[in-house]
């Protein structure tokens, strides 16, 4: 026997059963959000006590106060997250990576810690224009302004140096294999390396570091496309491509015969975060 259904009540289904879709889409997108800031809370509390660090340590080192660190160590609602440089203090402190925070991705859980350090403090900071002098310890790099690296799907860019230069202390440099000559500083644009790198995060590129060291964030040119991006070897030559951003940017895998298109300019050795 067949039931006569009228256009109406189809509509009405319709209309129901999509209402229930997208509850479900909606209260899923809300338990995974949650779920990632459970975890990532569980991790920085289990992680601190490993360490055997009170909260005042990590408010201190961070430049927070204890009830901020608190926050990042609730559980649901209530609780909040580091980003961007206070992840990045975070992370030197508990001797991890910020993806591992982020993510729990076991892999990349003490990648690149040990050059932590030189990723956000390369020095000192002091007042200085154009017509400052020089101090005997201090060396110019170019800063390209028009230069961005896309952190996100990439971009065609045009390369001109219009004469900005940023300031770092040579010991430091030379500390880290750093030749001045080889390195220059670039912006970077997009949301797929935040909370690490948000838009308009200024990064350093180590132009004569171009072998990939698992885990480590680089500077690649993908089909003359401008990116940034942490990366992997695979197996058989080939090459994985991370997003901190994990959410809205899946890891690109790329086979061998096609990780040669992805050419890797440098190294990056230095960001700066302001929010």
């Amino acid at each position: 026997m067949e039931l006569a259904i009228s256009d109406a009540h189809k509509r009405r289904l319709n209309y129901v059963g999509l209402s229930i879709k997208t509850a479900m889409t909606d209260s899923y997108a809300a338990c995974r959000l949650s779920y990632m800031n459970e975890t990532m809370a569980s991790r920085i509390r289990q992680r601190r006590k490993e360490l055997k660090l009170t909260q005042d340590k990590v408010a201190e080192h961070c430049g927070i106060n204890r009830v901020s660190v608190s926050n990042w160590e609730t559980i649901g609602k209530n609780g909040t997250s580091p980003k961007g440089a206070n992840l990045i203090a975070l992370a030197e402190l508990l001797r991890v990576s910020p993806e591992w925070l982020i993510s729990g991705d076991e892999e990349s859980k003490h990648a690149y810690v040990k050059d932590t350090a030189a990723n956000y403090t390369l020095g000192s900071f002091d007042t200085w224009d154009s017509k400052t002098p020089l101090s005997p310890d201090e060396v110019e790099l170019p800063f390209y302004k028009e230069v961005e690296l896309s952190a996100g799907n990439g971009s065609i860019v045009q390369r001109e140096n219009s004469g900005f230069k940023l300031r770092f202390a040579k010991s430091t440099l030379r500390r880290y294999n750093i030749q001045p000559d080889m390195a220059a500083c670039v912006v970077v644009s997009g949301n797929s390396m935040e909370p690490v790198l948000p838009d308009q995060a200024t990064v350093g590129i180590d132009t004569a570091n171009t072998r990939i060291k698992d885990g480590d964030m680089y500077a690649i040119d993908h089909g003359g496309m401008l990116r940034v991006k942490v990366l992997y070897r695979l197996p058989g030559g080939g090459i994985r491509l991370r997003s901190f951003n994990r959410d809205e940017y899946p890891d690109e895998d790329y086979p061998a015969e096609q990780a040669n298109e992805v050419k890797v300019p440098g190294r990056v050795f230095w960001y700066s975060v302001l929010r």
